[in-house]
């Protein structure tokens, strides 16, 4: 018969089984919006008529970045799809939007079936978490493009916001208190520092139980993103929600200056919020100043909120009460000093 596309590298028979066993995984997100299944060339969904006056789409993607790198050493992959997803929805999540659809893109040199489905039952359980439909996505089978047994991700959401109820910079304003709401540790941002200080540095090994950690570290490096997308639109239903920051590379200060107005900034005080131990473990180890570690990592707040001060006592109140972990931890004021967002 000569030469195949699988002896190329390309097993399209993996690709169709792996498509089986995507079906009833995605199936399990569907929403009633939905009008295709998994399969087809592109993905439909149908914003129902009269619910929204001034509907306005709102898109984001991301990846899940050197997190992948510990998936891989561990041979765990059922939960870096829902990272996949955490790192979109929260974005999205942001403007005041509800996630509406997630897809997701694949690609590795050699497809295994099993891995594969892995990462895709992950992402599907983001979705559930999320409220959103796995509407579609694409594997991508690359020979000699990526190692052997590795893979890279991305991921593409899309929500809607009433027009009205858009969260813009031009709602905060001087006075409104910050609420943080506590991450699940790392979540998908600054892996690349905490591989080199942990794993190449300091050689620990992943089923290493350090001091400080109540845990193996491959448990620590591998908890799952936070996914706040049904607690914060809650919230948005029973306070005047100003803003939101989804703290992610570059840290508190680097995104909670993108929702705040000119003339403005935030003052938090860290005392008010504990610390997961892992970050503690890769400043004292790493030697990694606390300058620097606020830059990178999220510090344990994946999220601040921004409502009126007098919002806070209720607002914590439906926080904990959905057992989310939530502080008062600063506030806004009036000011252009550098820089914006200030962690004293």
């Amino acid at each position: 018969m000569g030469t195949t596309y699988k002896d190329a590298g390309v097993d399209i028979d993996a690709g169709d089984a792996l498509v089986d066993r995507i079906r009833p995984l995605a199936a399990r997100t569907m929403r009633p919006e939905v009008l295709s299944g998994v399969g087809g060339f592109g993905g439909l969904f149908a914003l129902p008529p009269g619910r929204w006056r001034e509907p306005v789409l709102v898109a984001g993607t991301d990846g899940v970045g050197t997190k992948l790198k510990v998936a891989f050493a561990a041979g765990r992959h059922r939960t870096i799809g829902i990272d996949l997803v955490a790192m979109s929805v929260n974005d999205v999540l942001t403007s005041g939007a509800e996630p509406l659809f997630f897809l997701d893109y694949y690609a590795t040199s050699h497809l295994e079936v099993d891995q594969a489905a892995e990462v895709v039952a992950g992402v599907a359980e983001g979705c559930l978490q999320a409220g959103c439909t796995l509407l579609g996505g694409e594997t991508a089978e690359l020979p000699g493009l990526y190692r052997h047994r590795e893979y890279d991700l991305a991921g593409f959401c899309v929500g809607v916001v009433e027009r009205e109820h858009m969260l813009t910079p031009e709602r905060v304003r001087p006075g409104d208190a910050l609420i943080g709401l506590g991450s699940s540790g790392l979540h998908s941002n600054g892996y690349s520092l905490a591989r080199r200080v942990l794993l190449e540095d300091c050689r620990l090994d992943l089923d290493a139980r350090p001091d400080g950690l109540a845990r193996p570290l491959v448990d620590e490096l591998l908890e799952p993103t936070r996914i706040y997308v049904r607690d914060v639109l809650a919230l948005a239903g029973a306070v005047d929600l100003h803003g939101l920051a989804h703290v992610t590379g570059s840290g508190i200060p680097g995104n909670l200056p993108r929702v705040l107005p000119p003339g403005t900034r935030g003052v938090l005080e860290a005392a008010r919020w504990p610390c997961p131990p892992i970050f503690d473990l890769i400043a004292r180890l790493g030697g990694v100043d606390r300058g620097e570690m606020f830059r990178t990592f999220n510090m344990g707040l994946g999220m601040v909120c921004v409502i009126p001060e007098g919002s806070v006592p209720p607002a914590l109140a439906l926080l904990r009460g959905r057992s989310v972990p939530a502080w008062e931890v600063g506030r806004v004021e009036a000011g252009s000093a550098e820089p914006t967002a200030l962690v004293r």
